[in-house]
């Protein structure tokens, strides 16, 4: 009990910090004081531009697509369903869905148009915050945390790995194909890091009461 308390104590002060980074980009963007940031990060990221490495930020950006993580959610909700982790599945069903609707919504309220710099592709929308950034981050980090959960801890540290590669190379492919700012990849990172974190919360909260109950039902 102390140990979830002490999780959870965490995970309240890490969603603090998280709101003041995003509520602080937000405004910097009102401002125009996050100007140089950006501009810094975008030469830098694109002063690497080559042929091959332009396919493989396309790659990887195809990968953050809304067709692709719908086809992983889909996969990973029907492997869920088949091992009977219905907890889980319901879990995986509200960051996710919950990210995307989220993300909706900061869009419409900031309507940030996005940077005209050297674009390699083109797509419509808002800028602030990245779709493809909130998506990969919760998409990766919530597989992670399932595997996590579920499997041996010899395989732990490479979930987490991965899920850090894949979402690391999805925001730089955004910031190298010219269709995001590095202060939407910054804000995308906070708010869906603050979803995570309140979802996992209450799923760990669920699940300690549930095998709480179990107990005192046996005895």
């Amino acid at each position: 009990m102390r140990e979830l308390s002490g999780r959870l104590i965490t995970a309240l002060v890490s969603c603090l910090v998280l709101a003041v980074v995003f509520g602080y980009v937000a405004l910097s963007i009102g401002n125009g004081s996050i100007v140089q940031f950006d501009t810094t990060i975008i030469h830098f990221v694109q002063g690497a531009e080559a042929p091959w490495l332009t396919e493989v930020m396309k790659v990887f950006t195809t990968i953050g697509s809304t067709k692709a993580v719908i086809a992983i959610s889909a996969i990973t909700m029907g492997l869920l369903l088949y091992f009977r982790q219905k907890a889980q599945t319901i879990l995986f069903l509200i960051v996710i869905g919950g990210t995307a609707a989220l993300n909706f919504v900061l869009k419409l309220f900031f309507q940030r148009t996005r940077p005209d710099l050297n674009r390699l592709i083109e797509i419509s929308g808002y800028s602030f915050p990245s779709g493809h950034t909130m998506m990969a981050t919760s998409l990766y980090i919530i597989l992670a945390f399932i595997l996590w959960r579920n499997a041996r801890k010899p395989g732990r540290i490479l979930y987490v790995i991965s899920a850090i590669f894949m979402i690391s190379m999805i925001c730089i492919s955004r910031i190298y194909l010219g269709v995001h700012y590095p202060s939407d990849i910054v804000g995308g990172i906070s708010a869906s890091t603050f979803w995570l974190l309140i979802s996992t919360s209450v799923y760990s909260i669920f699940m300690n009461n549930r095998q709480a109950n179990s107990h005192l039902s046996v005895r």
